[in-house]
């Protein structure tokens, strides 16, 4: 019985060895070039091999991971939040960007730009303990639908990028969220979602208040914003809260483009990879001109940079994870 069982093993393991690791990925150049990138800093007889304690990989969220159109989710759940309140108390709109992003008017919102943002935030996302919050959060989620595709939120995610992840994690890789979205949102649903757990979670934050009524200590979201992760300020956040450089970075916009100039900068192997929003059909094609998810420089300078351009109408044969 062992020598039968050994053989039917035997048989089996070409085939899991030759298993496809990213399915959802055409055979294009990009997919070639990421599974040689990770073959190479993998094999421990070649020359590009690393140590897998500094095989970091950092990918942006919004965009990057799950779709951002027409506008970035958490702003959607912070006007859905907010309209909420209002029920209850009316009086929390006391200034006409509150009025109409209670309202659902995205457009006022936008035209307000960062300042009319942190407002609709604040108000929504302050004033509650971080697991209050969090329930929240994930209750929104179970209900909430997007308005073009009618899939839940969380099952935008992207196939291709979900294999990715689980790709390099097979191969010793740690990987991260680096996103200009707020750390306490993102981590209700990353790690069911990417397999990436709240610790490896880098994100905006914002003040929060250590509170102890007696019952027991909470601590409670306030208004005010204590750090920005986006642009420069995402590999500073990954210095101070990691501490190595990454090998590999992911994003999708000029916001991402320091995070991943910084990783590629470093000695010995780097990738950088720019997910570019091509496919009209089945998501939304925009770039340079788009307010949300501007990609100017990674389109310019990338490719010089040998950063791989992932054009995801062609070089990805399915979008989301929800959805075939």
């Amino acid at each position: 019985m062992k020598t039968i069982a050994f053989s039917m093993l035997a048989a089996v393991l070409p085939v899991v060895a030759l298993a496809d690791p990213l399915p959802s990925w055409t055979e294009s150049d990009a997919k070639q070039q990421i599974v040689a990138f990770v073959e190479a800093v993998t094999d421990p007889d070649g020359d590009s091999y690393v140590t897998p304690s500094e095989r970091i990989a950092v990918f942006d969220n919004d965009g990057t991971l799950w779709a951002e159109q027409p506008v970035y989710f958490q702003l959607i759940f912070a006007m859905d939040r907010l309209a909420e309140i209002a029920e209850q108390d009316p009086a929390i709109l006391t200034t006409p960007t509150l009025q109409a992003a209670a309202e659902g008017d995205l457009r006022a919102v936008l035209e307000g730009g960062h300042d009319a943002l942190i407002e609709v935030v604040n108000a929504s996302h302050s004033g509650d303990s971080v697991e209050g919050f969090q329930a929240t959060v994930a209750n929104w989620l179970e209900t909430a639908r997007h308005p073009d595709t009618d899939l839940p939120y969380d099952q935008m995610t992207y196939q291709p990028m979900v294999e990715l992840l689980r790709y390099l994690r097979d191969e010793d890789f740690k990987t991260y969220i680096v996103s200009g979205g707020g750390l306490h949102f993102m981590r209700v649903f990353a790690e069911e979602a990417y397999g990436i757990p709240p610790e490896q979670i880098l994100g905006t934050y914002g003040e929060t208040a250590y509170e102890n009524t007696g019952e027991s200590p909470v601590i409670t979201k306030a208004p005010g914003v204590v750090f920005i992760d986006d642009k420069e300020g995402k590999p500073i956040n990954i210095e101070r809260t990691i501490g190595r450089r990454p090998i590999l970075a992911g994003g999708n916009s000029d916001g991402d483009f320091a995070m991943l100039e910084w990783t590629t900068a470093g000695d010995g192997p780097r990738l950088g990879i720019l997910i570019h929003h091509t496919d009209a059909d089945r998501e939304w094609a925009y770039d340079r001109e788009s307010p949300i998810g501007r990609l100017v420089d990674g389109l310019d300078k990338g490719p010089d940079l040998g950063w791989v351009i992932v054009d995801m109408a062609n070089d990805w044969s399915r979008i989301y994870s929800g959805a075939n």
